[in-house]
């Protein structure tokens, strides 16, 4: 790996924290991407975007960024751990000052630091993703495929982030420049604008992106990922037919797609992947390993919670090989075991993965079963639930599909993007679970407080929500 220092862009930062008061990107060419080396002078933005080998490595530096910092790394301070705990997916036994704790005691405040982190490392990458967009779309020095490719790929990430984003906060900016002045003073859109815009951004990619992947590691966005997180984000709004089309799109790519077995789901080359993040230096394997892996007990940090083990059946794989145990005396813990290696290999031999085939499975069973559609239902469930290795639901209902539906989300997706916060939010079961479960639960926990910070410097950010 390379890092590079490349281009200040001279823009101080926004009320959103979208730039650095000294702003400079950081270029990191990982083994999937073009390595090459710039000059050691600064260039200029176009310059960047002149040539096509510069404009990876910028689009690789954002890529790295995600993996890195933010909503979605697998570090502690991601979503995966810290939605983890703050539904009743983890129990938390670290440090009275870890920030974590405040999420797994529902004690948010607008001033949290990890809060703030969360929403500033987010809108930067909004704004780098922005950046590659206007770079590309205005390069003289690219070519048509190269400036699609780019412009695709950054579209695709601007959309996925303001998704999380919006389902984390509620009404929030949707931001689409570069522009300090339209930024500094920005205001919020309603939660249907936002997913009107995230919409738009990803049919547009969709139509600039190749159908297939660039490569057989599948670490950059290509036309099935848009399509997965259509159809995510189409089941979120309550699109059923248009969920239901956006799965089949996927699942319909049987030479590029398929369920793997219990044992190999999440190794690098699985052929469930479509879209994942690359460990960074080469050797290294998941944040998610080292955030969630633990040998003695009590643990340091986290542990599955006994809510969510004892939900398992008994003969459901999932339990036997996707967890693991930890006993001292007659105490036991468990940790997520999804991924295996947390140290260095030789190789790299698991890499994060975002988007998986297995989600689009259920989608389209949760769509079908909105629709009335059965037997179409019944027969995605039982796909997932067959590589777990249970028998066919016996869910012959609609009611009985849908229920039968967010439990196998529960045990298919702990620990990774905090799956489990959303199901529950846009089911309206959030109150219900975990009110029984969390003792610092309250229904304004539906969303995260906006950072205080930002509401002082821009005033268009208010009203705070609810309860904070």
């Amino acid at each position: 790996m390379k890092t590079i220092t490349l281009i200040p862009f001279h823009l101080r930062s926004t009320s959103l924290a979208i730039l650095c008061a000294t702003a400079t990107l950081l270029l990191v060419s990982c083994d999937s991407f073009v390595e090459v080396d710039l000059p050691k002078s600064q260039l200029t933005n176009k310059t960047v975007f002149e040539n096509y080998q510069t404009a990876d490595a910028a689009l690789a530096d954002l890529y790295a960024k995600i993996r890195d910092a933010g909503l979605l790394t697998g570090n502690s301070s991601g979503l995966c751990n810290q939605l983890g705990n703050y539904t009743d997916e983890l129990t938390y036994f670290g440090s009275a000052t870890d920030p974590t704790l405040y999420f797994y005691n529902n004690s948010l405040l607008a001033t949290n630091t990890a809060i703030a982190q969360l929403w500033n490392f987010t809108y930067n990458q909004i704004y780098a993703a922005n950046a590659i967009l206007e770079g590309s779309r205005n390069s003289s020095g690219l070519s048509t495929a190269e400036k699609k490719q780019l412009a695709g790929e950054a579209l695709f990430i601007r959309a996925l982030l303001h998704f999380y984003l919006v389902n984390l906060f509620g009404d929030l900016p949707y931001v689409t420049t570069t522009d300090y002045k339209t930024n500094s003073s920005i205001g919020k859109l309603s939660v249907e604008d936002i997913y009107r815009l995230v919409e738009t951004d990803l049919s547009d990619a969709a139509l600039l992106l190749p159908p297939t992947p660039l490569n057989d590691t599948r670490v950059r966005v290509q036309r099935t990922a848009v399509f997965a997180l259509q159809a995510r984000v189409y089941l979120y709004g309550g699109r059923w037919a248009e969920a239901a089309n956006s799965a089949s799109a996927v699942l319909n790519e049987t030479g590029l797609y398929r369920l793997e077995g219990i044992y190999t789901v999440f190794l690098k080359d699985s052929k469930e992947t479509i879209w994942q993040l690359q460990p960074s230096p080469a050797g290294k394997n998941t944040d998610q390993a080292i955030t969630f892996i633990f040998f003695t007990g009590p643990p340091a940090s986290v542990s599955l919670s006994p809510a969510l083990m004892d939900s398992f059946g008994t003969d459901d794989l999932r339990k036997t090989h996707w967890t693991a145990r930890v006993s001292k005396g007659t105490s036991a813990w468990y940790h997520a075991f999804k991924y295996k290696q947390n140290n260095a290999t030789a190789s790299s031999v698991e890499y994060s993965i975002v988007l998986r085939l297995a989600e689009q499975y259920l989608i389209r069973a949760e769509a079908r079963a909105h629709q009335g559609d059965i037997i179409g239902s019944r027969e995605d469930l039982n796909e997932i639930r067959h590589r777990a290795g249970l028998a066919d639901t016996s869910a012959l209902s609609s009611e009985e599909l849908l229920e039968a539906i967010q439990g196998e989300r529960r045990w298919e997706f702990f620990t990774e993007y905090g799956h489990r916060f959303f199901d529950l939010k846009r089911s309206g079961n959030l109150d219900k679970v975990l009110s029984g479960v969390k003792s610092g639960w309250n229904s304004t926990d539906v969303l995260f407080p906006l950072p205080q910070a930002e509401l002082s410097l821009n005033p268009k950010l208010l009203p705070q929500n609810k309860g904070y």
